[in-house]
């Protein structure tokens, strides 16, 4: 079996739902984070990391949206909305790190207005170590670079939205 992510919200190579839109920086919609679905993954995964991310910003360097740790290799998928601050739906061993709106919860799209739509992509990553081991204030590149280290595969997909 192939290694796949999807979700029954957001299709891939499709337009991201408004209710996925974060709520501030100019931006009005209900800040939900999807309900992300994955199987498939290789021998040996001892751990899951869930990531979003926007290349398109215009940053120089991206825009990190949700990024989710030590999902235990049994847990297949994360429920609508799990990426609300203090989560009680994640897993309990399950840690949201810093997006860059600069909470540890999911950050909903927020394309600056007039931008031609931007790319966001999910990705689950298959880990070889139970937990990563990152500081509590860890940025979302160091636990990006934490995620890569130890990555033994991944699945992703794209989808993108925009604002008029």
């Amino acid at each position: 079996m192939t290694f796949a992510l999807s979700s029954p919200e957001i299709q891939a190579g499709g337009m991201i739902p408004a209710s996925f839109e974060f709520n501030g920086f100019g931006c009005s919609g209900e800040n939900k984070s999807p309900v992300l679905q994955w199987r498939g993954a290789p021998q040996g995964t001892r751990s899951f990391a869930v990531t979003v991310y926007d290349p398109d910003a215009p940053t120089g360097s991206g825009w990190w949206h949700w990024l989710v740790i030590n999902i235990p290799a049994d847990v297949t998928e994360l429920p609508g909305n799990a990426g609300v601050p203090n989560s009680s739906t994640l897993p309990k061993t399950a840690r949201q790190i810093r997006n860059d709106y600069g909470v540890n919860a999911w950050g909903g799209v927020c394309p600056p207005p007039g931008d031609a739509p931007h790319r966001y992509v999910f990705t689950v990553h298959a880990l070889t170590v139970d937990m990563l081991d990152v500081p509590a204030d860890a940025t979302a590149a160091l636990t990006g670079f934490m995620i890569n280290a130890n990555t033994l595969a991944t699945a992703s997909f794209t989808a993108r939205y925009g604002r008029t």
